[in-house]
């Protein structure tokens, strides 16, 4: 089939390649370039970067308005494909292809609609996520569902891991679907159960209450990692934790207080502590945490 194809991060990258091995792509629709780095350098998306390395033509905008519509119904496309484009795509542009657009979520619909459903998975402590395939409608996320996959979440999964893991299994489900539609054979079932919403996250929802039960503190941590980031206070500032395990085997310490345990730099929590492994204090660079907190000079207490 004809395609178009929108997405933005790193994450979508693999779903194109998977499309494009298939089917025809007639052009990828992707963010505008954003400044990156502390030079704060105009950087075209992942998806830019691949596409014209593949050779497809590139549409850059932030918003799907008019003129995308415009260029979208020149290419006479039969389908969209969509994958973490980081924007609303609405009508017409919905019912320009001839077969309207698929979306390739990373959840298990209707569980987890919204721009974050990997992270708030892992900080909701799910024991099961996956990925759908479904067709976009105006609503968020409510189309009905062409194929999912399932998988276990990970112990000590971070929603990085998880999420780079789901990009490569979901590529394929949504190539099979792709080419289910264009064999006519793929079937569609209306979502069941009761929806729950996944709102990007913002810098609030990575900061640890650590006077929170250490299974819930882990899973936040792990759900915000590696972005945007988990952190506590130290002395009024962002004290960011990039590694952290549960140390269950350890006496208990106080909340937000860390201690020496042998070689082991503890953090407190409501119940038993998390091991910190690697930290970044404020105005410096991501260290051990045994490094950290020799300089420390052996206390700190954090909120």
């Amino acid at each position: 089939m004809r395609l178009v194809f929108a997405g933005t991060p790193a994450v979508a990258l693999p779903s194109l390649r998977a499309v494009a091995a298939r089917h025809d792509v007639a052009a990828v629709i992707t963010r505008e370039d954003a400044p990156i780095g502390r030079k704060r350098v105009l950087t075209p998306s992942p998806v830019a970067a691949e596409a014209e390395r593949l050779g497809f033509p590139v549409i850059k905008a932030n918003r799907l308005g008019d003129e995308v519509t415009e260029a979208v119904a020149a290419l006479e496309a039969d389908l969209g494909v969509i994958v973490a484009y980081g924007g609303l795509v609405r009508e017409p542009l919905l019912s320009s292809p001839r077969l309207g657009w698929v979306n390739l979520h990373f959840s298990l619909l209707p569980r987890w609609r919204g721009a974050a459903p990997v992270q708030r998975a892992v900080i909701a402590g799910d024991a099961e996520t996956g990925a759908a395939v479904f067709q976009l409608v105006p609503a968020l996320d409510a189309g009905d569902v062409f194929a999912e996959l399932r998988r276990p979440v990970g112990a000590d999964e971070t929603a990085g891991e998880l999420l780079e893991d789901l990009a490569e299994s979901g590529a394929s489900l949504l190539a099979d679907t792709v080419d289910a539609l264009a064999a006519g054979t793929a079937t569609a079932r209306p979502q069941e159960g009761e929806p729950t919403v996944a709102p990007k996250l913002s810098i609030e929802d990575a900061r640890l209450d650590l006077a929170r039960p250490a299974d819930e503190v882990y899973a936040r941590l792990r759900g915000v990692t590696p972005e945007p980031g988990a952190y506590a206070l130290l002395d009024g500032e962002r004290f960011k934790i990039a590694e952290a395990r549960r140390a269950d085997d350890a006496d208990r310490v106080a909340s937000g207080h860390v201690v020496l345990d042998g070689t082991r730099v503890l953090l407190g929590t409501g119940t038993s502590p998390l091991e910190l492994l690697v930290v970044q204090p404020a105005g410096k660079r991501a260290m051990a945490a045994a490094d950290w907190w020799r300089g420390a000079g052996g206390t700190a207490v954090l909120a």
